[in-house]
């Protein structure tokens, strides 16, 4: 590490609770715990007692102070204990962003609990194989989202089988909790399961928390499985803590920050990136269970929201939005963002047209832990729309050709990450993680990048996504950045199609700004101006919206299906 460096592992988190010294007394959770937390637990305890009676949530016209949020998380863990949770136990969670999200998968882990959050967009049968591939014993469940009764899907998917709990086919599923007022038969609802933790001892539900260790895992993010069957990533406490301790310090997330949390609770960004690192700075969480523009513009407006992360399909359609200027957004300050592609046009506007002081961009995957290079503030706009910034302290960051070699700036192969925070492995599946960890842990992303001389990372694309043209690497992340820039388009996606003289071709899929007359034949001619021949899409179609999964990724299988391959 160089001196730099040092310098800023010491930066990074410095009113965080890394850097938290003073003596501690009682707390709503562990009355013995040290004063610098290092499990989960203990953040929400050192959160509460540190913030008090200043908000820790904001949802509609309920304001949640984090002394209340501590005692509600504890009383949610004693809820846990009551119903016969040990450590080490998978809690499942099915529910969009909301405080009580927030509170009983807080209080699971408190509890001792692995958490395991489920994609609020899986039917009944994919969320049934999450909670059998996991043998969760409790699921907490929205009731009705988004016009679907989740409880309803499940008894589709698992209503009959071996088991006598709610789902019988779900044998190890002991009791499910419903997020609501009220609740089938064989179900409790929340009210039922709070009432029952009243009967467990506070000194048993501390107990319980101070004797989680900082390397016990404390939740399972399973993968998007844009590419193939979702895994379960394992991460421990100390890894997700001190992760979102230097996330925080890198961002600048203060204590005044009022934070709208738009990306989804059982996502890295919604979770870590959001309740994990607000209650390390003591930050204002506001919830947001689905993302449009006119809701997210109100909030802002409403609510003086400061910090914004979101992909940047989400930040292009607020500032696209025809009625944007009539709300006030001036509150703004941070916002970060990641992909492949974040056009600087994009950056630009942020900067320009909301008078956003500071746009980050960020790389990260689940198996480390969400987060692995972070543009820094100050930063040039290049730097910001071209990079994802330099790796977090603590951090190793290489890109190797085919060979396993390391390879010179400059220089495009895959990346390779290693430190802290990479994964234990997949759950349950030792296969799987061979795959992608080597023996001497490096994590194989399996994302093909380019480092800089200054250590900046620009990701250029999946491995599996690159085509091979005629001969050529042909890199879609590369394309869409350059087919991104023609004004009259919004969004654009690039896969690699069949063609029986070159082997495989470009098309694209693109989204047209409102009202745009472009045609596909103007686009491709457009494009063989500003790219090398080998790259030009030969073909183009045009989609009202990109399709994407819950965490907001393009799902690229989706459009080679439409395209007539996969991979």
């Amino acid at each position: 590490m160089d001196p730099a460096q040092a310098a800023e592992r010491g930066r990074a988190g410095a009113a965080g609770p890394a850097q938290a010294a003073q003596p501690r007394g009682a707390s709503p959770v562990n009355a013995a715990q040290a004063a610098v937390p290092r499990t989960v637990a203990e953040l929400v305890a050192w959160a509460a007692e540190r913030h008090g009676p200043a908000e820790a949530i904001v949802e509609g016209r309920h304001r949640l102070g984090y002394a209340e949020l501590g005692a509600r998380v504890e009383r949610a863990a004693a809820a846990c204990l009551a119903a016969g949770v040990e450590a080490g136990d998978r809690v499942a969670i099915w529910a969009p962003n909301t405080t009580d999200w927030i509170v009983h998968a807080l209080g699971a882990v408190t509890a001792g609990a692995v958490l395991v959050p489920i994609n609020t967009r899986f039917k009944g049968e994919e969320a049934a194989q999450l909670l059998r591939r996991t043998r969760a014993g409790l699921l907490f469940v929205t009731g009705t989202f988004l016009g679907t009764s989740y409880v309803a899907a499940l008894r589709r998917a698992a209503g009959r089988g071996p088991g006598r709990g709610p789902l019988p086919g779900l044998p190890w599923l002991r009791q499910v909790v419903v997020l609501a007022e009220d609740a089938p038969l064989g179900f409790r609802t929340r009210r039922e399961f709070l009432a029952a933790g009243r009967t467990v001892p506070t000194a048993q539900v501390r107990a319980r928390a101070a004797a989680i260790r900082p390397a016990d895992p404390s939740d399972i993010i399973f993968t998007s499985g844009t590419t193939g069957a979702p895994k379960g990533v394992v991460t421990s406490h100390a890894q997700t803590l001190r992760v979102y301790d230097t996330w925080s310090g890198l961002a600048g997330l203060t204590a005044a920050d009022r934070y709208l949390i738009a990306n989804p609770f059982f996502h890295t960004f919604g979770y870590k990136a959001g309740v994990i690192a607000c209650l390390t700075r003591g930050a204002v969480m506001v919830p947001q269970p689905v993302f449009t523009a006119d809701t997210t513009l109100a909030h802002v407006a409403a609510e003086r929201i400061s910090v914004l992360p979101g992909p940047p399909a989400l930040l292009q359609a607020l500032l696209d939005h025809p009625d944007r200027r009539a709300y006030r957004l001036s509150s703004l300050r941070l916002v970060v963002t990641g992909a492949a592609v974040v056009p600087l046009e994009l950056v630009t506007r942020l900067r320009e047209e909301l008078a956003v002081e500071t746009v980050l961009t960020a790389y990260g995957l689940s198996e480390a832990s969400g987060t692995v290079t972070m543009c820094r503030p100050g930063d040039p706009v290049e730097a910001v729309a071209g990079t994802s910034g330099r790796a977090i302290p603590g951090t190793e960051v290489r890109v190797v050709g085919p060979d396993g070699r390391e390879l010179p700036p400059g220089s495009p192969g895959e990346v390779l990450v290693r430190g802290y925070h990479v994964m234990s492995g997949y759950f349950e599946d030792p296969a799987a993680t061979a795959r992608v960890l080597t023996p001497d842990g490096w994590l194989r992303t399996g994302d093909i990048g380019v480092l800089d001389g200054s250590g900046r990372l620009r990701i250029t694309d999946r491995l599996k996504d690159m085509f091979i043209v005629g001969g050529f690497n042909a890199y879609p992340a590369e394309i869409e950045r350059r087919i991104s820039r023609h004004p009259q388009i919004a969004e654009v996606a690039v896969v690699g199609v069949p063609d029986p003289r070159l082997g495989e071709v470009g098309k694209a899929y693109a989204v047209r700004r409102p009202g745009a007359p472009l045609t596909a034949e103007e686009l491709i001619a457009w494009a063989r101006r500003e790219m090398a021949n080998y790259k030009v899409p030969r073909q183009v179609e045009f989609l009202d919206a990109l399709p994407r999964n819950a965490g907001g990724k393009v799902l690229k299988d989706e459009l080679r299906a439409r395209g007539g391959t996969s991979r």
